[in-house]
C-alpha cells in the first residue's frame, strides 16, 4: 500500500497568491510558489506566512562583506620583532602586587560620582 499523492492547491495569503505543487519524486512535500500580482517572487518548500512573503517581496539590505586579509594577524608580533621587555621594580608602568589583606570593596567606582 503506497501514500498518497498530495495534489496541486491554490490559495491566497493577504494580498500574495501561492500555488501547492507537488516535489517530484517526493510524494508528501509540496512546493509553494509565491506570487504579487503576476510577478513570481519565490518558492518555499515549507507553506509560507504572509510575513514571509513580505520578506520574498522586500529582502532587508545585507551590508558588504570585510574581507579578510590572511597576511594581517592582529595581536601577533612580526618575524623580526624583538620579544618585550619585563619591567622591573621602579620603572614608570609596573605595577606592584596588592597583599592578600587588602580588601578593595569599600572603593567608589569611577561611574558612581
Amino acid at each position: 500500500m503506497s501514500a498518497p499523492v498530495v495534489g496541486p492547491g491554490r490559495f491566497m495569503v493577504g494580498k500574495y497568491t501561492v500555488i501547492a505543487e507537488p516535489i517530484l519524486y517526493a510524494r508528501q512535500m509540496l512546493r509553494y510558489t509565491i506570487y504579487v500580482g503576476k510577478t513570481r517572487i519565490g518558492a518555499m518548500v515549507s507553506v509560507p506566512s504572509e510575513s514571509d512573503c513580505r520578506f520574498l517581496e522586500n529582502p532587508p539590505v545585507v551590508p558588504p562583506l570585510k574581507i579578510f586579509y590572511v597576511t594581517s594577524r592582529p595581536g601577533r608580533p612580526k618575524k623580526d620583532a624583538r620579544p618585550p621587555v619585563v619591567l622591573e621594580r621602579n620603572q614608570p608602568g609596573y605595577r606592584e602586587e596588592l597583599p592578600s589583606d587588602v580588601s578593595l570593596d569599600g572603593l567608589e567606582k569611577p561611574g558612581d560620582r
